[in-house]
């Protein structure tokens, strides 16, 4: 029997579907349901590697999550991850395909539609309810034709929508009606209802105006959701997260924000910490005298090192490095050696670029791509960061293009133990002789509480302050779990849940 379905479309981008998608996917798991999400077609940074090796977009890792399910790249057969500003790289079920330019793929999409119905379908023959995410605004007039991600998806899954409106923007009637309007007959058919997102204020002020515009589409108006204040994931080009600083820590920890930064979610666990103050860093001015700096992943590595080269940022972190300490993640890792090279030109047509020269390692980029969840362990060192931390094992995954070697005074810091479930022995991260600088291969990192408590204890430790007490701190997937709760719970206080089932067919 094949599931039903619900499709959460919005009026533009960062209206706030990843996050009432995964409040319906909760709410649905909660109520009794086996529930999946889907999204055909996903843009991001932020991505993921599931227990097949498989690479896909964070918000249906959080959807999924909110489930109660595994994560598989079912739920998100296409990922673009942006490498410029008019070219992405393709995954399909989750491989890399290729890069192509955004007209490319407009004209490659028509071949994806086969491959998005038979990942829905597979979805459908195993669950009660799929919940659908679609992308952007289905009002994009000159992107309609051979559309896989908005209608022309709802149409693959005979799906009724929901539309969503984000009224923190300001014009949200406008950008409802309009969208509407922009719609053909069959498409608006298809649109069942209307949610009104992000509100701050007194509902019933707002209710003339839900009226009239109930007039105006003849479509209810399901809901009015508050804004969310969450820790849940986000959409990276729906984040307010890179401007947003926790206030009161007295251990001050930088993000480099690099202009394509990927996965941010790794430190999204510091956040947690009373006593952790995680703010991103954007220009070398921003630095200031933090206890620790990280240098995130990027999909554009070279790129980014130029970068980093060109605003100075090079020589403030050489200086930094001196007395501070700094952790290198993926694309952070490798700009932390000695050079990054590209012969085969898999990121950019630049074949070599010098690194800032902190490790004594060189990456070289291959087309074949490491996507694995993996397990590392902290090898034994005189780092005062990281000796007490010396034999723990780590979990998290790999996403990288790159193959590191290391030079004669690189220090062996982490190991890797497992890959896909498989034992392994080999190198992963190395640091400096001092112990300061260091770097890894493991996205997810912070996800493990004791690693993340300990290198905090630490350096809480060297600023004279008190550590911080391990048990009486909630672990982050329990936390992550009282999120999603509560997140349907705000939800399911705001609109309408017995509506949307008899829209869904139950």
């Amino acid at each position: 029997m094949s599931a039903k379905s619900i499709m959460i479309q919005g009026t533009g981008s960062s209206v706030g579907k990843s996050l009432l998608a995964a409040a319906l996917c909760r709410i649905f798991y909660q109520d009794g349901y086996k529930v999946a999400p889907f999204k055909s077609q996903n843009m991001a940074l932020n991505s993921f590697v599931t227990k097949e090796g498989g690479e896909m977009g964070r918000a249906q890792v959080v959807q999924s999550q909110a489930c109660g399910i595994e994560p598989s790249v079912a739920m998100n057969p296409i990922l673009l991850k942006p490498s410029s500003d008019v070219g992405s790289q393709v995954i399909i079920n989750g491989r890399v395909y290729g890069n192509m330019t955004a007209s490319e793929y407009q004209a490659f999409k028509p071949r994806l539609k086969g491959l998005i119905s038979e990942a829905y379908s597979s979805l459908a023959r195993q669950y009660d309810i799929v919940v659908i995410e679609g992308a952007g605004s289905p009002a994009e007039i000159n992107l309609k034709e051979d559309d896989i991600v908005n209608m022309g998806m709802a149409e693959i899954a005979d799906a009724p929508v929901l539309l969503i409106g984000d009224i923190d923007k300001g014009g949200v009637f406008a950008s409802i009606a309009g969208t509407m309007l922009l719609l053909n007959h069959s498409e608006r058919r298809r649109v069942k209802g209307v949610i009104i997102n992000k509100f701050r204020g007194d509902v019933s002020i707002l209710k003339p105006g839900l009226d009239m515009l109930e007039s105006i589409i003849h479509r209810p108006v399901l809901g009015v959701v508050p804004f969310i204040h969450t820790d849940i994931d986000e959409e990276d080009g729906a984040t307010d997260r890179f401007d947003i600083q926790t206030s009161g820590g007295v251990l001050d920890i930088a993000v480099l924000h690099l202009p394509h930064i990927s996965n941010f979610t790794d430190f999204e666990p510091l956040r947690l910490l009373p006593d952790v103050r995680l703010r991103y860093a954007f220009k070398p001015q921003d630095l200031g005298n933090p206890g620790l700096l990280i240098l995130p992943g990027t999909k554009n590595t070279i790129g980014d090192m130029l970068y980093l080269r060109d605003i100075g940022w090079d020589k403030v972190i050489k200086d930094y490095a001196k007395d501070g300490y700094i952790l290198g993640i993926c694309g952070g890792f490798q700009m932390l050696g000695n050079a990054i090279c590209d012969p085969l030109h898999v990121e950019t047509n630049i074949t070599e670029v010098d690194g800032l020269g902190l490790l004594d390692i060189e990456t070289t980029m291959e087309f074949e791509k490491v996507t694995a969840q993996a397990e590392i362990t902290i090898l034994p060192n005189d780092s005062l960061l990281m000796r007490e931390l010396a034999g723990m094992p780590l979990k998290g995954y790999e996403i990288h293009a790159g193959r590191t070697a290391a030079g004669s005074d690189a220090r062996p810091f982490t190991i890797l133990t497992e890959r896909m479930g498989i034992n392994v022995e080999q190198p992963d991260g190395y640091m400096d002789a001092s112990g300061h600088v260091m770097g890894t291969y493991l996205h997810g990192i912070f996800d493990n509480d004791n690693f993340t408590c300990g290198v905090v204890n630490v350096l809480l430790t060297i600023k004279g302050v008190p550590e911080i007490a391990g048990e009486a701190r909630e672990p982050f997937i329990q936390h992550r779990e009282r999120m999603y709760d509560e997140l349907a719970n705000i939800v399911r206080m705001s609109v309408d849940i017995d509506s949307i089932y008899k829209i869904i067919g139950l």
